[in-house]
């Protein structure tokens, strides 16, 4: 009886992780279609895009995004363009700084719970208006604006801690700012048990206005679903 509760045991364990691997390689294989978008997007050889009736009336009956790409609302920075995507293939928040509040979050929840995107991309950008502006705040913001400028102020403070000329505080504050954003992000119950299950791979990049290109950002280690609240 023992022997065959070890078997069960090890059985669910292996199931368990079985599904865990084919979760993690469906984020990867979205990751690799989204880098190999981006490759076209800078070579300019772009793929074709199928925007005709038929393919309107079929996502018309439903969506099934393989990616979520958080970012900034910047007008440069357009993921179905950098990632050379079509219609229905990419699960989009857009917001100043590409922080995160409770609404936000709630998007990317509904996409990664609902929708079964595999991948969630937390994505930066070179010389970012929104992170340029809080290195240089003076005093209290007008209107909603200081609520962005309060989230990307923990990365401006580290940046100019850690010096540098104007541009490498700039540089280094947008690099800090998606670190602090992911952290945000895993704050969520939703989110970090998917993670923890296998169900959903979270990267970091920043995209670079002048050149085109897409360079991942190394994440820190992923926060305890019990530390999750």
């Amino acid at each position: 009886m023992k022997r065959f509760r070890v078997l069960i045991g090890l059985l669910i364990v292996i199931v368990f992780a079985g599904f865990v691997v084919a979760g993690l390689e469906k984020g990867d294989e979205s990751l690799t279609k989204l880098m190999d978008g981006n490759k076209r997007f800078v070579s300019g050889n772009l793929a074709q895009k199928d925007l005709g009736d038929a393919k309107r009336k079929e996502l018309a009956k439903g969506q099934k995004p393989f990616a979520i790409v958080l970012t900034c609302s910047d007008s440069r920075v357009a993921p179905e363009l950098l990632f050379d995507q079509g219609l229905g293939d990419v699960f989009v928040v857009r917001v100043a700084g590409n922080v995160v509040d409770p609404i936000a979050l709630g998007s990317i929840e509904y996409a990664a719970e609902h929708l079964n995107s595999p991948l969630l991309v937390i994505l930066g950008h070179s010389k970012c208006g929104a992170v340029a502006a809080t290195l240089e705040a003076k005093g209290k913001p007008e209107g909603n604006i200081g609520a962005i400028v309060s989230k990307i102020m923990p990365a401006a403070m580290a940046a100019k801690k850690k010096g540098g000329s104007h541009d490498e505080i700039l540089e280094t504050a947008i690099k800090e700012n998606v670190k602090n954003v992911y952290k945000d992000v895993m704050k969520s119950k939703i989110i970090n048990h998917l993670v923890h299950e296998g169900k959903l791979k979270v990267v970091a990049g920043e995209y670079s206005l002048a050149t085109g290109e897409v360079e991942t950002i190394e994440l820190p280690k992923a926060v305890s679903t019990k530390k999750a609240h």
